[in-house]
């Protein structure tokens, strides 16, 4: 809903956020009008991203673009490499096949690489696409890989849930 979209601006970046969900641009827009805070936002898909060529220095995009199937991946990582300067950096996070709901759910599989969420919530129905460590370079080709980081969610309000695993990027695009 806007909360790094809100941090970066705070920090004095110049900050454009897209979301596919009016609700939540219209939240974001709202918020950043409260806080006195300039950021560009603006309804999207993530398949064509609304920016010029070559137009960031950096691509922020935390538990987002596995929100699609291995076909859309690899548009979305297309769109963002077409819409980051060279040298520019990349930050995002991919769901692991660790992960209990990619291992062990029973999920329906579009792909192999792809599982639709069936529980009742905000989830229902959206695909989400998984990667193991080995697949990380061929989805990164055009990037030199500064740190991958492999984390395991266990515990959430103090309880212990099943895990949700998750490959933490930082990247910088190479000469186009």
């Amino acid at each position: 809903m806007g909360r790094h979209s809100i941090y970066f601006a705070k920090q004095g970046f110049q900050v454009s956020a897209f979301d596919y969900s009016e609700k939540a641009t219209e939240h974001l827009g709202q918020w950043a009008e409260k806080e006195n805070l300039s950021i560009n936002v603006v309804n999207a898909d993530m398949l064509e991203l609304p920016y010029d060529d070559d137009s960031f220095d950096a691509i922020f995009a935390y538990h987002v673009i596995s929100h699609t199937d291995s076909a859309g991946i690899k548009k979305i990582i297309n769109e963002i490499s077409r819409v980051l300067k060279v040298g520019g950096e990349m930050f995002i996070t991919l769901c692991s096949k660790d992960s209990w709901s990619f291992r062990d759910a029973g999920y329906p599989k579009l792909d192999e690489n792809t599982v639709i969420k069936t529980d009742e919530g905000p989830e229902k129905g959206v695909p989400h696409f998984y990667v193991s460590l080995d697949d990380v370079p061929d989805l990164l080709a055009d990037y030199d890989v500064d740190r991958i980081r492999h984390t395991c969610d266990c515990f959430y309000s103090g309880k212990r849930q099943k895990n949700s695993v998750h490959y933490f990027i930082s990247a910088c695009l190479r000469e186009k």
